[in-house]
């Protein structure tokens, strides 16, 4: 049994979205879904700081599915799509079972972490890219952070920490108290995002 989850140094993440978009590639995204998304902590537009010259301030924060250990979604899907699986931690989909109510959409507090495939998925190329394990996206099925599962399965981590250029994002066991992610939620200031909602997530922003 383990426990799955991230930690995001906020200190050295440089918004350069190199994260957004190798999980875009490696999960072969339909055209318009993002899955992890870097956010700008500032002003009203993407890369603005907050502020007026010289005191202003800007930092970034990278939002997908924080794979909760009480995760809203899990309670309210009526045909088990969604699912938290006890061997990992990892908040899953079986996009074979979705019936397209989007009840997860509506209960999860974090907005925008899920997708929803309106239509018969579109891409770019017309040529499947990323990892032959990916599940291929279907139509009225709602899409999420996977943790890149299939790369786990192989012993690999996910894509989106293998490419960070600024090595800002950090996984592993949580339940491992020599893992380095447990080291750094220990040793380092953090927070969680709405830990209010009871949610417990499973992704923790060091600051």
């Amino acid at each position: 049994m383990t426990h799955y989850g991230f930690a995001l140094d906020g200190q050295r993440c440089i918004g350069c979205h190199t994260c957004s978009v190798a999980c875009r590639i490696e999960n072969n995204l339909p055209q318009g879904t993002w899955w992890n998304r870097a956010l700008t902590d500032g002003g009203e537009d993407m890369d603005t700081p907050a502020g007026i010259f010289p005191d202003v301030k800007m930092s970034y924060l990278t939002v997908a599915c924080q794979h909760c250990e009480n995760p809203a979604c899990v309670k309210v899907c009526p045909v088990g799509a969604t699912y938290r699986d006890e061997e990992t931690g990892i908040v899953r989909q079986d996009y074979d079972k979705c019936i397209g109510c989007r009840m997860c959409m509506s209960a999860c507090p974090y907005t925008g972490v899920r997708s929803f495939n309106w239509e018969e998925p579109k891409f770019t190329i017309d040529f499947s890219v990323g990892d032959a394990d990916v599940p291929s996206h279907q139509k009225h099925v709602v899409e999420k952070c996977t943790m890149c599962w299939h790369r786990l399965a192989k012993g690999e981590e996910p894509a989106c920490v293998e490419v960070c250029p600024a090595r800002a994002r950090f996984w592993g066991d949580l339940d491992d108290p020599d893992s380095e992610v447990s080291r750094l939620v220990r040793e380092r200031e953090h927070m969680r995002l709405l830990e209010d909602r009871g949610t417990n997530p499973s992704v923790y922003y060091l600051v």
